[in-house]
């Protein structure tokens, strides 16, 4: 039976833990081999290790306007050229000073805007400008969050990430607009609660599980895991979705279709 990502080869720009590791691991599984890099050196060895052969981790800040090209280059030369690009690296600004706007600090603001933001305009300009030097087309797929359209104010009200969130998926589009000629595809995965690093705040806090139950109430109501979201990446990076451009598509458990009960 082939493989979905047979000869492909992709970064993945947060791919050492939670859902870019998650990812990344699929993708060696359908046949690509991949690039993935991480802030952490032992994450990036562990991760290495994962890829049994078929992955190189290098360590990077996603921040670093360097970062996306590095590893753009070290695909290139040592896999023979260049397909994909997934961008999961971001996070929480919560503890640099995110939150509700009247308790939002300016240090929060910029701090969430380059993690989640500054970090994917990077990274996707680096792929951009790597697949029209090689005169290939490709596919991006940008990390979004149901929190950029179906806010939930009682448990998830950090004003600045959704703020991030909602630009992904404008900035998403405006790409995808301009360069579908250049048949460079760009899209946007949108996940609801999973279970990684960055959601240990909600996942071990018994009342927001208890309101997860019905507000992402697929499979039971629970939080999601990142290998709910491999098929859908899988799905992106690979020839199959050769037609879709521009696409925002929700991985949520039913989130953005649920009322949610507190």
């Amino acid at each position: 039976m082939s493989q979905w990502l047979t000869d492909k080869r992709i970064v993945v720009i947060g791919g050492t833990t939670g859902l870019g590791l998650s990812a990344a691991k699929a993708f060696v599984n359908e046949g690509a081999q991949v690039v993935v890099v991480g802030r952490n050196p032992e994450h990036c060895a562990e991760a290495e290790r994962l890829l049994n052969g078929k992955g190189l981790a290098i360590t990077g800040d996603a921040t670093d306007p360097q970062t996306a090209v590095k590893a753009i280059n070290l695909c290139q030369s040592i896999f023979g050229g260049f397909d994909g690009l997934y961008h999961v690296a971001g996070g929480s600004g919560r503890r640099f000073g995110d939150g509700p706007l009247h308790e939002l600090t300016l240090d929060g603001w910029n701090y969430t805007f380059s993690l989640n933001l500054t970090s994917l305009m990077l990274s996707n300009q680096a792929a951009i400008q790597a697949f029209m030097a090689q005169g290939t087309g490709g596919s991006i797929l940008n990390m979004g969050s149901v929190l950029g359209y179906s806010p939930s104010p009682a448990y998830f009200a950090t004003h600045a990430y959704a703020a991030t969130k909602s630009a992904v998926i404008g900035f998403t589009k405006s790409i995808a607009a301009y360069y579908a000629k250049d048949n460079i595809r760009v899209n946007v995965l949108a996940p609801a609660l999973v279970e990684t690093p960055m959601a240990q705040r909600a996942a071990q806090d018994d009342t927001i599980l208890s309101f997860i139950q019905t507000k992402q109430p697929l499979a039971g109501g629970r939080i999601g895991q990142p290998a709910d979201l491999d098929g859908a990446a899988v799905y992106f990076l690979s020839d199959a979705s050769a037609f879709a451009t521009g696409q925002i598509l929700s991985v949520d458990g039913g989130w953005s279709v649920s009322e949610g009960q507190l």
